[in-house]
């Protein structure tokens, strides 16, 4: 069902996934895109993939969306794991479609219940380990 507002429709495989990511924990990442007016899953990855593994799965040029299942431990040695939102979009990217993902991605957001952090990339120094490293606690 489209949306008025930004007329993008989201992909029930995009709701699917990102509930098995949240629930089962299949996946560590899953990047997704638009494709004729409608956002899809474009790349999914297993759970004993690392960081550097998603962030490789970025297109250098072409916009996307992400979700991130990262893992880590707190200062009272306890493990957690904190579901990121990233929205990438390269400066190296068509105007147009920066502007498409950009008018989207509160509206596909809202898709996805269990979203704890959110993440806007320009460049891959944007969203070092670093980063998420200090956003998780």
């Amino acid at each position: 069902m489209a949306n008025a507002a930004s007329g993008m429709a989201v992909s029930d495989e995009c709701k699917l996934k990102f509930q098995e990511l949240k629930a089962k924990r299949n996946y560590r990442f899953i990047v997704f895109k638009i494709d004729n007016q409608e956002v899809v899953v474009d790349k999914v990855g297993n759970p004993e993939e690392t960081y550097d593994d998603f962030t490789a799965s970025l297109p250098p040029d072409e916009c996307r969306y992400a979700v991130f299942d990262f893992d880590f431990t707190t200062t009272e040695n306890v493990q957690k794991s904190k579901i990121y939102f990233i929205a990438w979009s390269p400066d190296t990217s068509k105007v147009r479609h920066k502007m498409v993902y950009a008018s989207s991605k509160d509206r596909f957001k809202r898709e996805l219940d269990g979203i704890q952090v959110e993440l806007q990339a320009t460049d891959p120094s944007e969203m070092s380990i670093d980063i998420i490293k200090s956003r998780a606690i």
